[in-house]
């Protein structure tokens, strides 16, 4: 069976995200690697995050990216103004520095196509993937896109989601919260393991789940 992995939020943490595709888990042609969102702010490589991302793209791997809210942060600060201070509050400015630019109306325009196209959630099998998370309340809860970059549940009850495992990054769990989870077959993952705040005891990891097999591999930001 193909490789299915999955690798939350990265925030600009372009060597651990290197070494965990490259080294540990040794992507192949042949596998699949779904990315939940946030490449971008608070670490001081998004630009080389995502000419990683092209570069294995260009090269025939198997990678789907998802959009995070700090991707929506930054398209919203391109095409409005008034939402710039929003976005540097989430260290917006850090990637702006990233891109080499001063103004975000510089972002070249390869890039802005990127930030436009992504997806804000993918179905594969029984597994769902998306950034945050879904509205349970809603009748098609695949419409509701602010739900699936800002909101994440432990538990969903709304019908369409039964028999489904929702894997999810956003909110930052560490690795041995993650694991029990797992551990106990939830049917809400999280990935995210805070690979930006290395300082913050329990975080400071990126994450991928190889999700048909359940194995969590991680790699300490140092």
């Amino acid at each position: 069976m193909p490789r299915l992995f999955a690798i939350g939020d990265i925030h600009g943490c372009y060597k651990p995200f290197h070494e965990l595709v490259v080294k540990i888990i040794n992507l192949q042609k042949t596998d699949r690697l779904i990315l939940l969102g946030d490449y971008i702010d608070r670490g001081e490589q998004s630009k080389e995050v995502i000419d990683f991302i092209f570069d294995l793209k260009e090269k025939g791997f198997d990678v789907t990216p998802l959009s995070g809210n700090h991707e929506s942060l930054l398209l919203e600060s391109y095409f409005n103004p008034e939402m710039l201070p929003l976005w540097f509050m989430n260290n917006g400015e850090i990637t702006m520095q990233s891109f080499g630019i001063g103004n975000i109306k510089d972002l070249p325009e390869k890039y802005l196509k990127f930030f436009s196209e992504l997806e804000y959630y993918i179905s594969v099998g029984n597994f769902l993937f998306v950034h945050a998370g879904f509205n349970d309340h809603e009748e098609d809860p695949f419409s509701d896109r602010y739900h699936m970059i800002w909101e994440s549940r432990l538990v969903y009850e709304n019908p369409v989601f039964q028999g489904k495992i929702i894997i999810h990054g956003h909110r930052p769990k560490n690795v041995g919260y993650v694991q029990r989870l797992i551990r106990e077959k939830s049917g809400v993952i999280p990935i995210d393991t805070g690979c930006v705040y290395e300082k913050e005891l329990g975080y400071g990891f990126l994450s991928a789940l190889e999700v048909n097999t359940m194995k969590l591999l991680s790699i300490q930001n140092s």
